[in-house]
């Protein structure tokens, strides 16, 4: 199906059309475009594609960045199964972990950010009960997971205030972070440590350690984790696991490119 057959829609559906030709418009750039590039690239009347843009986003279908531009979200993850398997980041997570047996013992997640949340992409689950099981496709608010913290560690201040002012998540445990303030302390806590902790703040009992993972731009594309309980989490153990887990970033973000 061809952009103008699809922005016309034809007699049947044309919003859920037009919808999909957006995302197929969106997903052949090599770049992100505007609400008026779309609009006229598509041939859509004006107030069809803004409705459109505000319910896909809404939605999670679309991302729109600081300077109002749009991106493909990351919420047809969760109905591509067969796409993640091909990707280049689990392709990468799953030759990689192969070979790594001296984490084979531990729960290993990678995930992306999505707004206010992450949407775990890839897992490996381990023996170890945590008391959670990590699937593709599953999402938590990003202030509370390791693999969020580490994203959300690379942006601007202002964008993080763009994307979680409005609305800070709920806490899901009573570790949990309770306010933006506080999510600021601990991405600061993270620098000087080099790595990112979830203690407890998805999961009582459950310690995440996280690093984000970079591509060939030099940008953040995922976040990998560690997981394991707070009684296999000492002090010594927690840095030596840090520093195998920044180890193992670094050498997925040499895969994608990075230099």
């Amino acid at each position: 199906m061809d952009q103008k057959s699809a922005a016309s829609g034809g007699a049947s559906v044309p919003a859920l059309r037009r919808a999909v030709a957006i995302l197929d418009y969106l997903s052949d750039r090599s770049d992100d475009a505007t609400a008026a590039q779309i609009t006229r690239d598509l041939a859509m009347p004006k107030s069809t594609a803004h409705g459109l843009l505000q319910a896909m986003e809404e939605m999670g279908l679309l991302r729109r960045m600081p300077a109002g531009t749009y991106l493909v979200g990351a919420r047809p993850l969760r109905w591509g199964a067969n796409f993640l398997s091909r990707s280049d980041l689990v392709d990468a997570f799953k030759q990689y972990f192969a070979t790594q047996s001296a984490l084979s013992d531990l729960t290993i997640t990678m995930t992306v950010l999505d707004g206010a949340d992450v949407v775990y992409i890839a897992c490996t689950n381990s023996a170890q009960p945590l008391g959670v099981t990590f699937r593709p496709g599953m999402r938590l608010p990003a202030p509370f997971t390791a693999t969020g913290k580490a994203l959300l560690a690379t942006l601007e201040e202002s964008e993080i205030d763009r994307i979680l002012a409005p609305a800070f998540p709920a806490p899901l445990t009573r570790h949990s972070l309770r306010n933006l303030a506080d999510l600021k302390r601990d991405l600061a806590r993270q620098a000087a440590r080099g790595f990112s902790i979830d203690d407890g703040e998805t999961r009582e009992g459950m310690i995440c350690l996280g690093a984000p993972v970079f591509n060939h731009e030099g940008r953040a594309v995922a976040g990998l984790a560690l997981s394991l309980t707070r009684s296999e989490a000492s002090a010594g153990r927690m840095l030596d696991l840090g520093t195998r887990l920044t180890e193992a970033a670094g050498a997925l973000s040499r895969k994608l490119g990075a230099a």
